[in-house]
């Protein structure tokens, strides 16, 4: 679907507002505060006065720096006196995506989308819309810094926040070319992930937003996933006879997902194990290890990667298991069953606490 024109989208904004408040929308000059900063427009609707964002394009790296602007600005106006009403920062947009509306609420900024979904929060205000599907789904893949070989970029730049990197060395790190990693390393320039050094190395600006970024495009469906069953009393012994088997076939091979969390801070229990293979699943390993597949009660996933870089930075615990690096695990685990939406905010609170940096 075609770009919505800033005005339309603003005027559609309005309207929205009107309908959902009861009340007439209208459209005020902004006002100059310190901040150069000015936003698309300022609403007032009954006692609330509406600083409006609107950004064609909902993702993360996108919205993040106007949601502060749009915040700062809301509470210059406020604390200026120039106005008696309730102020109110309001991201619009034509779809807002989890990411973008957890941004939102860590932020204490309102948003409304034009597929008919909000949450405005204010002084006696409390709008609470969600459900509506996306009306404005692009066609086509859309350009991104996270494809498959691409994102071995964003994953090293993870996984050394603090070190300024060259192109060059990350093209080194990372097996890609010097010309794919320049254009990559554009991307998430253009996109604000990444600031560059007065040296010209790049690092991350904020790698929990670098991090946001990369979950909101990543699917785990993209890799070839076999999923079935090997008998074990429980996720610990299975994990266990399922290292050992693929280690006597010398597969090289790293554990994800929910058994990948427990290895690396013990969090839950699992029943589910989930491992990345360097080449298919052949009928002689899956024998070897006596695996049955069938989706149906299936306790064991082997994952055929859509790319070598899954298994950068895996390292071997005491227990002889080698786990992707805790950015994979973390990314890998919103595909998984169980307790996996815990294990990753425990993952993620343990295992990647950024440095000064971030």
């Amino acid at each position: 679907m075609r770009t919505i024109p800033e005005r339309q989208a603003i005027r559609q904004t309005r309207d929205r507002l009107a309908e959902l408040l009861e009340s007439d929308c209208d459209e005020l000059e902004p006002r100059r505060h310190r901040s150069t900063y000015q936003p698309n427009s300022v609403l007032r609707a009954g006692p609330f006065v509406f600083i409006v964002e609107w950004k064609s394009v909902a993702t993360a790296a996108s919205i993040h720096a106007v949601i502060i602007r749009v915040r700062c600005y809301a509470e210059e106006l406020e604390q200026s006196g120039q106005v008696g009403e309730i102020v109110v920062p309001l991201m619009a947009v034509p779809f807002m995506g989890d990411v973008g509306r957890q941004r939102c609420a860590e932020y204490g900024v309102s948003w409304i989308d034009l597929s008919g979904n909000a949450r405005i929060v204010a002084p006696g205000l409390r709008i609470l819309i969600e459900g509506k599907p996306n009306r404005y789904k692009r066609r086509g893949r859309p350009s991104t810094a996270f494809a498959p070989k691409s994102s071995r970029i964003a994953r090293w730049l993870l996984m050394h926040p603090d070190d300024p990197l060259t192109q060059r060395e990350l093209a080194r790190a990372t097996g890609t070319d010097e010309g794919h990693t320049s254009r990559v390393v554009g991307k998430l320039l253009e996109d604000d992930l990444i600031v560059r050094t007065d040296g010209g190395a790049v690092l991350p600006r904020d790698p929990d937003l670098l991090l946001d970024a990369w979950q909101e495009v990543y699917d785990f469906n993209r890799h070839h996933v076999v999923r079935g069953h090997i008998a074990a009393r429980s996720g610990d012994v299975l994990l266990h006879r399922l290292v050992a088997g693929l280690n006597r076939t010398s597969v090289p091979h790293a554990v994800t997902g929910l058994a990948a969390a427990w290895c690396l801070n013990r969090f839950s229990a699992f029943r589910t194990v989930t491992v990345y293979l360097q080449q298919e699943l052949s009928s002689g390993i899956a024998a070897d290890l006596s695996f049955r597949e069938d989706d149906r009660g299936a306790n064991v996933w082997f994952v055929a990667p859509n790319d070598e870089g899954v298994f950068h930075g895996a390292s071997t615990t005491s227990e002889d298991i080698v786990c992707v690096h805790p950015v994979q695990a973390w990314l890998d685990l919103h595909a998984q069953p169980e307790r996996a939406e815990a294990a990753a905010r425990e993952l993620r609170s343990e295992c990647l606490r950024w440095g000064p940096s971030g």
